[in-house]
């Protein structure tokens, strides 16, 4: 396996300032000496989400997740720990140099991300050297879409139909793997393959972390192809449902603005980022799924969809804001001129005229109300009630009921219907099987954390917070006494290791998650013993006290479990009860018997 040395770690910890990282991804607000936020893995309406930047931890309070920053970047981008470590390394400028076991090979991701690269910039270098990409350049410059070439690191895929078998011959790259990887198709009938995008401009398509996983790409003016888009096939790396085109640019300033600007095509989005509108993305085709709607609800509270103001584009926005309330954003629908989009639209009138079209942007229900009235659909009875029907249908998708009630006064107030008519409406719907489905979901989260004993819990708790009292604990508390295996665990770690090395043993990645999740809620939560603020040693003793007291009467108990008489017993149980009768009365009357236990 590839290794990492201790001190590189510790370096990259520190450079890795966990509430720049964390904020990166969610939005966090101050409170007090740390900061809150929604937690990004679990479904929540008030944030439990906590980043103590003294400690440099996170915890939710609602699902027990909790870490280091290398444990977040595992939880939120899905990915193994040296994937998380490469990914701060790069964000810290920092090098870091991994040691490869013998016979180390990479896992067909690593491989088929490295092949995809290396693609992506062998058609970058073809467009901007060969010959055979001119009318490609040509066609970049009339639509000043040079600088975006660069940003976005447009291609061109070469015209010659061997040229990618070559290149994978000279790269020592299988054409099955540039099959695997999208670029390369089988030719029915014939055998060999062919380039799927042979004389193409090509568009690189990234994951949320700038990874090429595949491309777009486009016919120039000259074909004649009816396809004038094509993108990757599904493979291992892209999925078309899950990716969202330039969202690795857009996510910051998603986070900062808690919008998203939703675009039908990729030059769209390309334009709105040229032109400093950075939150913008599209999705890989025009409808929106579900994995979309809550990749967006992890950064955003509201979606604007910008889609085409013709009437596919006005139904695809109605099928796209139902798929979006489900996953409780807040949806606004922005209607551009006829003829217009956003790339044509910027070119023309500049960033101020996209951006006065977002801010006249409507509610989905306005909007669809709206709709239908100049169809003329809203003239007679029933024509109201299937309008009204409609909207109840999309407000019936949220399982916000704070917005479902928002968008019920303002269909009432739109429609010019009473409130408590649309209200008793609604009522008699079946309801929603998702939304029940979520709070479901939302429930079994919060409930399935193990429970840990009490008193266990404290001495870990005083342990972590006051390193003070660790000799305390190593001389009157054997290891023998915790019975939870986690708390036993955490016990270990602090008396193998300095309070500095801590962090990197508790959230080491081999480590049982359940040890990081107690040890980040421990750090994360105000240190109180039993409601009460102690003395850390004052703490430290009671919990020593505590423990010895439950092991002796387990002992007493035992003992009375067993059939017959036996004085020996009888007179073992009797200096059991003293002995706890002398831990119940504090340390001072019970230092000698610990003492004692000691030396035992």
């Amino acid at each position: 396996m590839k290794k990492v040395s201790q001190a590189q770690l510790d370096e990259l910890r520190a450079r890795s300032d966990i509430v720049e990282v964390i904020g990166n991804y969610i939005r966090l607000q101050r409170a007090g000496a740390s900061f809150k936020a929604l937690c990004p893995f679990h479904k929540e309406k008030t944030p439990s989400f906590h980043v103590n930047p003294a400690r440099q931890i996170y915890h939710c309070f609602g699902c027990g997740a909790g870490g280091d920053v290398f444990r977040f970047i595992m939880q939120h981008q899905g990915v193994d720990f040296m994937t998380a470590v490469r990914i701060l390394a790069q964000r810290a400028g920092m090098v870091i140099e991994f040691e490869e076991g013998p016979g180390e090979k990479k896992s067909e991701r690593e491989v088929l991300l490295h092949v995809l690269q290396t693609v992506a910039d062998f058609y970058h270098r073809v467009l901007l050297e060969h010959s055979s990409a001119a009318e490609a350049r040509a066609y970049v410059r009339s639509r000043d879409l040079e600088v975006a070439a660069q940003i976005f690191r447009f291609g061109f895929a070469p015209v010659q139909s061997d040229a990618m078998l070559k290149f994978a011959e000279a790269k020592k790259c299988a054409p099955a793997l540039l099959e695997k990887a999208g670029i390369l198709a089988r030719a029915e009938g014939r055998g060999g393959w062919y380039d799927r995008f042979r004389g193409r401009l090509m568009i690189p398509i990234a994951d949320e972390l700038g990874r090429v996983i595949g491309f777009t790409g486009r016919v120039l003016p000259s074909d004649d192809s009816p396809a004038k888009y094509v993108n990757s096939p599904e493979t291992p790396l892209f999925r078309k449902s899950r990716v969202l085109f330039a969202f690795d640019r857009a996510r910051r300033a998603i986070v900062n603005s808690r919008t998203a600007i939703l675009c039908e095509g990729q030059i769209d989005v390309i334009r709105c980022h040229l032109a400093g509108i950075e939150n913008a993305v599209a999705a890989q085709g025009t409808a929106v799924t579900e994995e979309h709607a809550h990749l967006l609800r992890r950064y955003a509270d509201e979606v604007v969809l910008m889609l085409d103001a013709d009437e596919a584009g006005r139904n695809a926005a109605l099928r796209n804001a139902e798929t979006l309330l489900a996953a409780e954003l807040s949806i606004r629908i922005a209607t551009l001129p006829a003829g217009e989009d956003p790339d044509s639209l910027i070119r023309k009138s500049g960033r101020e005229a996209f951006e006065r079209i977002v801010a006249a942007a409507v509610p989905v229900i306005p909007f669809l109300v709206d709709l239908r009235e100049a169809r003329g659909e809203t003239t007679d009875e029933a024509g109201l009630r299937r309008v009204a029907r409609e909207a109840l249908d999309l407000i019936a998708a949220s399982p916000s009921p704070m917005q479902r009630e928002l968008m019920l006064r303002q269909a009432a107030a739109r429609l010019r219907l009473p409130e408590a008519a649309l209200r008793e409406q609604m009522r008699r719907n079946r309801p929603r099987a998702s939304a029940r489905g979520t709070e479901s979901a939302v429930a079994t989260a919060s409930s399935s954390r193990p429970s840990h004993p009490v008193e266990e819990l404290g001495v870990m708790s005083v342990a972590l917070r006051y390193p003070e009292v660790l000799p305390l604990f190593r001389r009157y508390l054997p290891e023998r006494l915790l019975t939870d295996p986690i708390c036993v665990q955490i016990y270990r770690i602090l008396h193998a290791v300095s309070p500095e090395e801590w962090p990197s043993r508790l959230f080491a990645p081999d480590c049982d998650p359940e040890v990081a999740h107690v040890a980040s809620e421990i750090l994360a939560s105000p240190p109180k013993v039993k409601g009460e603020v102690y003395a850390p040693e004052k703490a430290a003793k009671d919990y020593i006290l505590a423990l010895w007291r439950i092991e002796l009467q387990r002992q007493r108990d035992r003992l009375r479990r067993l059939p017959g008489e036996d004085p020996a017993r009888e007179q073992e149980i009797n200096m059991l009860c003293h002995h706890i009768g002398l831990l119940k009365r504090g340390w001072k009357d019970a230092e000698p018997f610990l003492e004692l236990q000691e030396e035992e």
